[in-house]
């Protein structure tokens, strides 16, 4: 069979199975729209995490993107696992603690106030609209290149798909959907990293394989030899304090992605939330640590098959013809000796390859089965499609639930509920189609950017919302929106070519600025800035009610203590 029959065949199973899942966990409740009933065993509210979390930008752009820039991309690796991990241990179990549906509910309950509310709500969509262009650029490359589609019709396609399960079975569908996808995009991304380290190293284990060959020291003396840096070298590519503050943007950015901290809101109680935390955080580390791996073995193996090829050469490779026809891969011998040159400089390098389409052609480069090229492509969908769910779940709880049910109609019943969050998903639906033609830049920054948002405005509030009992509303707005609005007016002025580059602005309106800090990290400052103005301003305004300070008081106090505990160590 070729390539392209087996991933229809693949495509098919997977999509069919998608289906079925969310057709069998449709649901009628609003608590099942939102939170799946809060009945989700934590192994597989674990899974479902895990594929929540690992979008497009983790399976198909991180590798990528570790490829090219080498020892500077581990700013991902850095800052999307030190992220999890700070959101599981220090914040996912107050959370669920506090027992709301969404996080503009958690700053609208625990600020007192609905314009915190409104204010976390438009945060939420700015955060998930950004976050879910990625996903939808990851679907259209995907069904470009392996089912010979435009990437129009491909977005189409995954819009349909992920609408439908949506749609039907709300949080509940979307999780259930998702452990299911899961399991396809770590098998997925697992069996050709394994079959590369095996070609490469002669070790099955591709973590074991990166470090004990001598992978590392060839691909450094290539790299070197093209006028390259080597690739282990640090602050090739970015500054040191870039790279910083990109690391802690991702970071907590990550503590403060709304679609994945709803997630710990489907278990039953706190217990299952951090035993959930635990398996997320394995089923994360299984793929994020053979990123690395799968980053170095593909860079050493494109420069081997393509430098120094000629023309004629390069296009008795059918996978090389097949990626030139999609635009992302292109060949122009500029100089006219015959042979393609890969330079660090996109203007005399003779080969252009998009970051996005590293770890999708590495299959194909090493002349794997066609069977496991198709997998991958599963994958890739996979991997796009349950991050796009989530997120366009979230797009339409800021709406429907915190908008229309909390401030609308208190008074709406759970048939009008579910219909208007039903409504509001197809309307995401659509939004995230037009990103998804439209994207602002490739997928691991468009996610970077993101993170950037929910960092500098969703963060500090939940973090002073559950420790700084002093913390009130009228901090919590203000640092909201400066830190926001100064993350945007940022990432708009240092990237309107990506960002409105179909409006006919072709430059940015303006450079790195602040201490030379990219667009990627200046979440960071924008954090900084919500941090201070929160901490200000409610020092100078009057503090939260007695009642707030109760429900702290009772957030924070571990489930197995009492009140006589309480009174015997005061007593002391």
């Amino acid at each position: 069979m070729t390539v392209e029959a087996w991933t229809y065949l693949f495509v098919t199973i997977t999509f069919m199975l998608y289906l079925y899942i969310g057709w069998k966990a449709r649901v009628k409740e609003s608590s099942g729209f939102y939170v799946a009933g809060q009945g989700v065993p934590a192994i597989a509210n674990g899974a479902a995490t895990a594929a929540d979390w690992m979008s497009a930008a983790s399976f198909i752009s991180m590798a990528g993107a570790i490829s090219v820039l080498g020892y500077d991309g581990s700013i991902y690796l850095m800052g999307w696992t030190g992220g999890y991990v700070l959101l599981a241990l220090l914040l996912a179990p107050y959370l669920r603690k506090f027992g709301q549906y969404t996080v503009p509910d958690f700053v609208g309950t625990r600020y007192y106030s609905d314009t915190a509310r409104i204010i976390a709500v438009i945060c939420a969509l700015f955060v998930s609209i950004t976050y879910v262009a990625g996903q939808m650029r990851g679907v259209g490359i995907v069904f470009s290149k392996f089912l010979n589609v435009e990437i129009t019709h491909g977005v189409i396609i995954g819009m349909v798909i992920v609408g439908f399960f949506a749609v039907l079975g709300g949080m509940k569908g979307i999780t259930w959907t998702q452990v299911a996808q899961y399991g396809v995009l770590i098998v997925a991304f697992l069996i050709p990293s394994i079959a590369l380290s095996l070609k490469l190293t002669g070790n099955p284990i591709p973590q074991l394989g990166m470090v004990t060959s001598d992978i590392i020291p060839r691909l450094n003396e290539i790299q070197v030899a093209l006028g390259f840096t080597e690739y282990t070298q640090p602050f090739a590519h970015k500054s040191m304090l870039d790279v910083l503050f990109i690391t802690i943007a991702l970071m907590v950015g990550t503590a403060g992605l709304p679609h994945v901290i709803v997630r710990f809101y489907t278990v039953p109680n706190v217990r299952a939330a951090r035993y959930s935390a635990f398996w997320a955080l394995l089923f994360i580390a299984i793929l994020y640590t053979t990123a690395p791996a799968l980053a170095t073995f593909a860079r050493y193996n494109l420069i081997e098959s393509l430098h120094g090829k000629t023309l004629d050469e390069i296009h008795t490779m059918d996978w090389a013809a097949k990626w030139e026809a999609t635009g992302l891969l292109e060949f122009n011998d500029k100089n006219g000796n015959g042979k393609l040159e890969l330079t660090p400089d996109t203007i005399t390098s003779e080969i252009i390859i998009d970051k996005d389409i590293i770890v999708l052609s590495t299959p194909e480069v090493a002349q794997m089965s066609p069977w496991v090229v198709a997998l991958v492509a599963a994958g890739g969908l996979a991997a796009a499609l349950s991050t796009a769910a989530g997120l366009l779940l979230v797009i339409s709880s800021s709406i429907a639930h915190d908008i229309y049910f909390r401030l609308i109609n208190p008074n709406a019943d759970e048939k009008r509920r579910v219909m208007v969050g039903r409504f509001m998903v197809i309307a995401a639906v659509f939004v995230a189609g037009y990103f998804g033609v439209h994207p602002p830049g490739f997928v691991a920054q468009v996610v970077a950017f993101a993170f950037g948002l929910a960092a500098s405005s969703f963060f500090p509030v939940i973090l002073l919302g559950i420790f700084d009992r002093r913390a009130n509303r009228e901090g919590a707005i203000a640092g909201m929106i400066v830190g926001l609005s100064f993350t945007v007016f940022y990432i708009v002025g240092t990237k309107a070519n990506l960002l409105f580059g179909g409006f006919g602005v072709e430059e940015a309106w303006f450079g790195n600025w602040c201490f030379g800090i990219s667009a990627e990290g200046i979440g960071t400052v924008g954090m900084m800035l919500n941090f201070a103005v929160a901490l200000i301003v409610s020092r100078m305004t009057p503090p939260p009610p007695q009642e707030v300070m109760d429900i702290l008081d009772d957030l924070r106090m571990p489930d197995h203590v009492g009140p006589a505990l309480i009174l015997d160590e005061s007593t002391e």
